[in-house]
């Protein structure tokens, strides 16, 4: 198993079932985990879930509206003055909406998904400094097989998916060129992994995302992963 001692993660959609998961599991792996949802109800639940008596590894849960720019740089801001510094950041806000084919495309579902795309930027630039000053920092997110074969009844879905890898690889040429300006060896990577559906994926896309820092970041830094491989 990875070792994470030392390393500090924010999973962004902590409540999910792929959240809980990523969270044991990071937890299992050592990490200082920082478990982000919007209900606190759903995160006391989670709190009751984690088990961390293995590895004693600390971790808490932080309630905020990841869809509000101000809450979000707050809760960053906020972790800085407790000298918490992110090193990884999991991206597990989403959601499917979709069917009745293009017709069916409506925008109360197109803004339903823009949601996750939406809370993607503001955790991104909220928390890039962290992980460009870390020397191993991740960003990852989950997206979908459907941006590279979209469908009409999932044209909503997948043009969402879509711009959402486009922001993740302008994060990773923004990692790239902040290393060459300061001449350092690349240490920071962005990366998409891609499902066709997630259930049942859950452990494995959190054993692969805690995997990410057995690797050189300039060897994954702009790359997809396709997990139904």
């Amino acid at each position: 198993m990875t070792d994470l001692t030392g390393r500090t993660v924010l999973v962004a959609g902590a409540t999910s079932a792929s959240g809980r998961i990523a969270v044991q599991t990071l937890v299992d792996a050592g990490a200082f985990v920082v478990a982000v949802g919007h209900d606190p109800v759903k995160l006391e639940a989670l709190a009751e879930q984690i088990d961390a008596t293995d590895t004693g590894a600390p971790w808490v849960t932080e309630a905020c509206d990841l869809a509000d720019e101000q809450a979000v740089f707050g809760l960053a801001e906020r972790l800085r003055g407790d000298d918490t510094r992110v090193d990884g950041l999991l991206h597990l806000v989403g959601g499917w909406r979709g069917g009745g084919g293009l017709a069916g495309q409506t925008d109360e579902d197109f803004r339903f998904l823009e949601g996750s795309l939406t809370a993607l930027r503001h955790v991104s630039r909220a928390f890039d400094d962290d992980l460009k000053a870390s020397d191993a920092g991740r960003l990852a997110m989950v997206s979908s097989v459907s941006v590279a074969r979209p469908l009409a009844g999932g044209a909503n879905y997948a043009a969402v998916k879509a711009a959402s890898e486009a922001w993740m690889r302008a994060v990773a040429q923004g990692f790239a060129k902040a290393a060459r300006d300061a001449d350092h060896p690349l240490a920071a990577a962005s990366v998409v992994f891609r499902v066709k559906a997630l259930q049942g994926l859950e452990q494995t896309l959190a054993d692969r995302f805690a995997a990410l820092w057995d690797t050189d970041a300039a060897d994954v830094n702009d790359t997809v992963i396709d997990l139904t491989t």
